[in-house]
């Protein structure tokens, strides 16, 4: 009788090691002061004497990138879904004005293949180095009785801080407040499971570098503007990521009891994906603006008054933002 080895069963730990070991190179690059010990040990360690916070709070956040993978899969590009995956959980933790600190990412595999998941991981790696925080650990599992051995799906979970008087919770936003609209990249990680209905494959492919467009990163914008009111904290009053769910979902998590926010959707120019997206399945403008971003990825509410200095600074951060609307008397709604 043969001798059945964990490799017969579809799992490999040769090729698991080699793939640990082509990445550390790749984390390196990522890794802060605060990181303490070497790569690839049980545990990652954090220094968490935190010099610049005098009452610091830890935020966290957990997510994924979801269908989106299936178009890396569809055309085999997986350079960018790794920044994505930075992307959908540092721009979730800087809406409470936190500074993303260290990153930790989960790879699920049907068969590990290496030249496919070091890009993955590099795309990680990027999106750390764009949002200043450090790759600090992971987990890579071979699973083929639960994945088809040429996909893989991602997990991710981020760590940041921020001073207990700097939150960010939109406890003070009020009526007249203004609206601004940092622009998206494109769809980011959302809507996928109706694009990829809309679209046929051969359209997904010949579209794919618009398609597979990374998420933008928000944090170092949104950070470097708060470092420049350390006199007035309270000029943002809150800040909404646009996600799954789109404005009418996302936008009342932020708001106080009586108060809706009006949205003004000719400040921008919706980008032309959305609308052969809507074109092309029949989708009413409120579906869209509940399913998509439609170009604008962040929003943040400012005091009155303040707005002309918000612009000037994403301005001369390269980021495009808008005055897209103003907080009104209401119920928590969104009136676009």
């Amino acid at each position: 009788m043969k001798r059945l080895t964990y490799k017969d069963a579809g799992v490999d730990i040769d090729a698991g090691n080699e793939f640990a070991k082509a990445l550390k190179p790749v984390v390196r690059k990522t890794l802060r002061p605060e990181v303490l010990g070497r790569i690839g040990g049980f545990g990652a360690l954090f220094d968490a004497r935190f010099k610049r916070y005098k009452n610091p709070v830890l935020v966290s956040s957990s997510d994924g990138v979801g269908t989106k993978l299936k178009l890396a899969f569809m055309t085999g590009k997986h350079d960018t879904v790794g920044i994505d995956l930075v992307a959908m959980n540092v721009d979730d933790i800087v809406t409470l004005g936190a500074e993303p600190l260290f990153f930790l990412d989960y790879i699920a595999t049907g068969k590990l293949k290496k030249h496919v998941l070091v890009d993955v991981v590099k795309g990680i790696a990027r999106g750390c180095q764009e949002a200043g925080c450090a790759l600090i650990g992971g987990e890579t599992a071979e699973l083929p009785d639960f994945y088809n051995k040429d996909e893989y799906d991602l997990a991710g979970f981020c760590v940041g801080v921020v001073d207990k008087e700097r939150i960010i919770d939109g406890s003070n936003v009020r009526p007249g407040d203004v609206i601004l609209g940092l622009a998206s990249s494109g769809l980011h990680s959302n809507g996928y499971s109706l694009v990829r209905r809309v679209f046929s494959k051969n359209e997904l492919k010949k579209h794919a570098r618009e398609l597979l467009k990374p998420t933008k990163i928000y944090a170092k914008a949104i950070l470097s503007f708060l470092s420049t009111l350390s006199s007035q904290p309270s000029t943002i009053k809150t800040i909404a990521h646009i996600t799954g769910g789109g404005f009418y979902d996302n936008i009342p998590r932020v708001l106080p009891a009586g108060t809706s926010a009006l949205i003004y959707k000719q400040a921008w120019s919706i980008p032309k994906v959305f609308t052969e997206i809507q074109k092309r399945a029949n989708i009413d403008e409120k579906e869209m603006f509940r399913t998509f971003n439609m170009g604008i990825g962040m929003i943040l509410i400012v005091k009155k008054g303040a707005e002309k200095k918000a612009l000037r600074h994403f301005a001369k951060n390269k980021q495009k933002a808008f005055i897209i609307g103003k907080v009104i008397k209401g119920n928590k709604e969104v009136l676009i």
